[in-house]
């Protein structure tokens, strides 16, 4: 007989991704949600949470540079570019990259490229690499509210019953900085 998941772990976490549900989980600064980016009722699910309109886009987080690939247009980017945004990482800085043509539009939103990051965030590297792949991204706060900094803020705004993988923040006070890897632009600051 298997025993049930225990709720707050990796695995009880991984089993709801696969799934299609959405999580909460600690990053750098603050709890994010996430889903699975190749799923679009998961993301949609994520959407509606956050009340965010899908032409914003969204930004994927991921443990290593691979994992982030079959989203991107790599080829697009010269070795410095590549350099300069791998020199950031893995760490609190999310990239707008050239999309590739078949990520899905419940990723880029109204734009052709696509915002990624790979997290130092111990628990975010244990997450992505049991998954398999990048989740989707976003802050976990409901519209109007602060973004959640413990478990137990994400369970008083979402509800204890909230799937969500226990841990502590990175301790960072502000949200990942954002570049445009092309221009360098700074979008974002952190």
């Amino acid at each position: 007989m298997k025993n049930d998941l225990l709720a707050g772990s990796l695995e009880s976490c991984v089993a709801q991704l696969q799934q299609q549900a959405v999580i909460a989980y600690p990053t750098e600064a603050v709890f994010g949600l996430g889903c699975d980016p190749d799923s679009e009722s998961a993301v949609l699910k994520l959407l509606a949470l956050k009340q965010r309109p899908v032409e914003k886009g969204l930004i994927l987080i991921a443990a290593d540079y691979q994992q982030l690939q079959p989203y991107l247009a790599d080829e697009l980017l010269s070795d410095k570019q590549r350099q300069h945004m791998f020199s950031s990482w893995p760490g609190p800085v999310s990239w707008i990259v050239p999309a590739a043509a078949n990520t899905p539009r419940w990723l880029t939103g109204r734009f052709t490229s696509l915002a990624v990051r790979v997290s130092d965030h111990p628990d975010v590297q244990r997450l992505c690499r049991a998954f398999g792949k990048p989740l989707v991204s976003t802050s976990a706060n409901l519209t109007g509210a602060e973004p959640c900094r413990t478990a137990a803020e994400v369970q008083a705004q979402f509800g204890a019953d909230f799937p969500l993988l226990v841990g502590n923040t990175g301790g960072r006070l502000n949200p990942s900085e954002i570049r445009d890897v092309i221009t360098g632009e700074l979008i974002r600051q952190g």
